[in-house]
């Protein structure tokens, strides 16, 4: 298919530049895969939308602080974004700089906080700090939450809590999954006595997620690699949801990716390492029934993975009907229900 394909009008009013004041005081956006019906709703619709013996997956990742900013030992300022953390006092950024800093050159941080740039991989740059504390203390003390770049604005201290899962855990994402962030704990508690119950998968979501697909065939392109791990407990709970009847339910396009990672091999097991599947229309689905998610940018591999799973023009439709109604977009956005097609 061809990048153009998943293009689509969106008036800058509806990207969202700030979260509600309620994380559940969202709408919602319900229809079913290859369905033509779109039901416009509220986000708390959704207890009424799932089912006693349904499986919520969720992403317990937690976004650090990510957003550090430095300047070459020759004086030019830097802002860079930490991609990953190593071990022994490594890290992988991405980086801004009016011209690339070379490999053995020095960046300098605030605390006289010294790190070597090591070198390359692709697009991002490998960077040799003294040891883990250093990184640790510049990033409690200095980080700035790693706001997606089409919000336009300063992160504040609300962002800290708001762009942040009630329910997250491991610390290693630089931007949220924005699926979740729709979750309060009285809501799941609820669901829970209704019966419908959750599990967690850890996908450390990367700054590639922002990256534009550079290829004109999607087909090209190929997904930075982001850490992911999907428990044996996980594999568990899917199976016997399954069993029971039940649907699993992938609370964003980060939990379909953990899933469906883990069942690559024709049936789900634990997993743990790094992924880079890159879900588009033609995929063949083996463990996620139903998807939330959020509205994503256009042209983007999560547009293109809402596509596989509800179809190509059930999918485009559908945005076409929340431009109409004026829903809000991207992270701080409002959601949609995709339920299993007939």
């Amino acid at each position: 298919m061809n990048l153009v394909q998943f293009d689509y009008e969106l008036p800058e009013a509806l990207i969202a530049q700030s979260p509600l004041d309620e994380r559940t005081s969202g709408r919602l956006l319900h229809f079913a895969c290859h369905g033509s019906e779109y039901r416009d709703l509220k986000f708390l619709d959704l207890k009424h939308l799932l089912r006693e013996g349904d499986l919520l997956v969720l992403n317990d990742t937690r976004v650090i602080p990510a957003r550090l900013f430095c300047r070459k030992s020759s004086g030019g300022k830097v802002e860079l974004l930490i991609e990953r953390i190593l071990d022994a006092g490594k890290v992988i950024v991405h980086l801004k700089a009016s011209k690339p800093p070379a490999p053995g050159s020095h960046l300098v941080f605030a605390n006289d906080v010294v790190a070597k740039v090591k070198g390359r991989r692709d697009d991002l740059f490998v960077l040799q700090f003294k040891d883990q504390g250093e990184i640790e203390m510049l990033l409690q003390q200095f980080g700035k939450t790693p706001l997606p770049p089409y919000i336009s604005r300063e992160p504040d201290s609300g962002d800290r809590e708001r762009y942040q899962t009630v329910f997250a855990r491991h610390p290693g994402a630089v931007a949220a999954p924005t699926a979740g962030l729709h979750f309060d704990q009285p809501l799941l508690e609820q669901l829970q006595q209704q019966g419908v119950e959750h599990a967690f998968i850890t996908l450390h979501v990367g700054a590639g997620t922002f990256q534009p697909v550079r290829t004109q065939s999607i087909e090209a392109h190929r997904l930075h690699a982001e850490q992911a791990q999907v428990t044996q407990q996980v594999c568990q709970k899917v199976l016997a949801c399954k069993r029971r009847g039940g649907r699993v339910i992938a609370v964003g396009t980060t939990a379909v990716r953990a899933l469906e990672s883990a069942a690559q091999e024709g049936s789900l097991r634990s997993y743990s390492g790094d992924t880079s599947l890159f879900i588009f229309p033609g995929f063949q689905f083996r463990v996620v029934d139903g998807l939330v998610t959020n509205f994503h940018l256009p042209k983007s591999t999560l547009l293109m993975l809402v596509c596989a799973f509800a179809g190509y023009e059930t999918t485009m439709a559908a945005y076409r009907h929340a431009v109409t109604q004026r829903y809000r977009f991207y992270s701080y956005g409002d959601a949609m229900f995709i339920e299993p097609g007939e």
